[in-house]
């Protein structure tokens, strides 16, 4: 992935997994409570998103839930700017109390809905996210007006991948986009298979 991985980050992440852990047991944050488990599909499958994001890029989370990706990418990529959306309340007060206990400068995480961004946050970001947060067109649809000039989209994506881009590609055409790159890969001690599904805006012909 290209990331420099030093034992400090290695703490930190231990830190937001102890956490994660604790609020998980008060507050519904996510399915996925064991110590493998979070550390291959939360952690590594972050840093796989991590390692195509740019330095001083504005980053959104789109439907981020306990934080993932956003909070792993933050802690590997910190020059990152990075922002989440969640329409949980309890899953952004996890996030900021995670932000605050590890001293994150340039994170901000925003209880609302997407489409309650466009006002606030039109033409912010370099680059929009989502895993496993909505179908290809409902996602560029929210993440279009929230899109910077020549910025970028990545859907990280399950196994069904193929069936979605073909069920989804050309409507996307629509909207004024198109997929530009599928990444897929595997998941350390056979956790499963996801995909990086890049999209952008069309060029004129």
């Amino acid at each position: 992935m290209g990331l420099d991985i030093s034992g400090e980050t290695i703490r930190t992440f231990e830190l937001f997994i102890d956490q994660l852990k604790k609020w998980n047991r008060k507050i519904n944050l996510t399915t996925i409570i064991t110590d493998d488990e979070i550390a291959v599909k939360h952690i590594i499958d972050a840093l796989v998103l991590a390692g195509c994001v740019r330095d001083g890029e504005r980053v959104l989370d789109m439907g981020s839930g306990a934080g993932v990706p956003a909070i792993p990418l933050k802690i590997v990529k910190p020059k990152v700017r990075v922002t989440s959306v969640d329409a949980v309340g309890k899953k952004i007060l996890f996030q900021r109390h995670v932000a605050r206990l590890l001293g994150f400068q340039g994170f901000e995480a925003i209880h609302a809905r997407v489409e309650d961004l466009s006002n606030s946050h039109a033409h912010g970001f370099d680059l929009i996210v989502s895993r496993a947060f909505s179908r290809l067109e409902q996602f560029v649809a929210l993440a279009a007006p929230l899109l910077a000039e020549a910025g970028r989209l990545i859907a990280m994506k399950g196994p069904g991948a193929a069936d979605e881009i073909r069920a989804d590609g050309e409507r996307l055409a629509t909207l004024g986009f198109e997929i530009v790159s599928v990444t897929p890969y595997r998941l350390p001690f056979n956790k499963g298979e996801r995909n990086l599904i890049g999209i952008a805006p069309r060029k004129a012909a």
